[in-house]
């Protein structure tokens, strides 16, 4: 999408970060059995205030098209960075907005302030099974597996490491 506009979520946009955050993880049923992580998906405000919420904005409307909350090692959504590198969580686009080029650029939003930062990779993880558009979206950009990395939180849910490596 040309011209899409990537700045940091302001506390008017958590609301409507909050909604879609929620719709995109139910339409790839990644909510399906679980219990409170909507809640956590929902909280914007606390996300905001232990890593970078960016959002993607519509320039000719302003409507929210997606979000992704930025972290570095040793915050308190950071699952998986390792000193020297970022990590990005909670990407999700508007089930009504994808295809559009949200995911794409705020992901590559996420590796310019990994790289601005000095950081040596930007990792993440991503739900076995799940959302293979996303999988996608990872391998053209360059991230690679790192199954050494991989972990679950709690049975049945089983989250695959992938790290870009930078510079």
């Amino acid at each position: 999408m040309s011209g899409l506009l990537i700045r940091p979520a302001e506390p008017a946009d958590h609301a409507g970060v909050a909604r879609l955050t929620v719709a995109a993880y139910e339409a790839d049923g990644q909510l399906k059995g679980e219990t409170g992580y909507a809640d956590v998906l929902a909280d914007v405000s606390a996300r905001a205030e232990h890593g970078d919420v960016l959002v993607a904005v519509d320039p000719a409307n302003g409507d929210l098209l997606g979000s992704v909350t930025f972290v570095l090692p040793g915050t308190r959504y950071a699952e998986m960075c390792a000193p020297g590198e970022a990590e990005f969580r909670m990407l999700a686009v508007d089930p009504t907005a994808q295809g559009r080029g949200a995911g794409a650029a705020l992901v590559e939003a996420c590796v310019v302030r990994a790289i601005e930062l000095g950081c040596t990779a930007v990792t993440i993880c991503v739900r076995d099974g799940h959302a293979e558009p996303a999988h996608r979206l990872y391998r053209r950009r360059g991230f690679v597996r790192e199954p050494e990395r991989d972990w679950s939180p709690f049975p049945g849910v089983d989250l695959l490491a992938l790290r870009l490596p930078l510079g």
